[in-house]
């Protein structure tokens, strides 16, 4: 069984005891959460979408982390003008415990 839902504004297709980044979510890590805006379902090859769809996912925080640093590169040619920016995103990793 897995369901697509939208989590933290993004859409992610999950099974029992995935593990997935997802930008920062309230919440301590080992609290329990729950998502119910799922968009999609399927069992045993048994599709329901939309408002047929009706599910709950169970979610644990494992942990808050922060992604990998992006540079960011600025420069115009002949002006002596660079500038270098890093970026790195708070993410929460989660584990998928149940979808009900």
């Amino acid at each position: 069984m897995f369901a697509v839902v939208t989590i933290a504004g993004q859409q992610f297709r999950v099974a029992k005891n995935d593990e997935l980044y997802v930008h920062r979510l309230a919440g301590n890590a080992g609290e329990n959460i729950e998502f119910s805006d799922v968009l999609m379902t399927s069992n045993d090859g048994k599709i329901a979408v939309g408002s047929a769809a009706k599910a709950v996912i169970k979610a644990e925080i494992i942990a808050h982390e922060k992604g990998d640093k992006v540079l960011v590169f600025k420069k115009k040619r002949r002006k002596g003008y660079q500038k270098l920016n890093g970026h790195r995103q708070s993410l929460t990793k989660i584990k998928i415990v149940d979808i009900a």
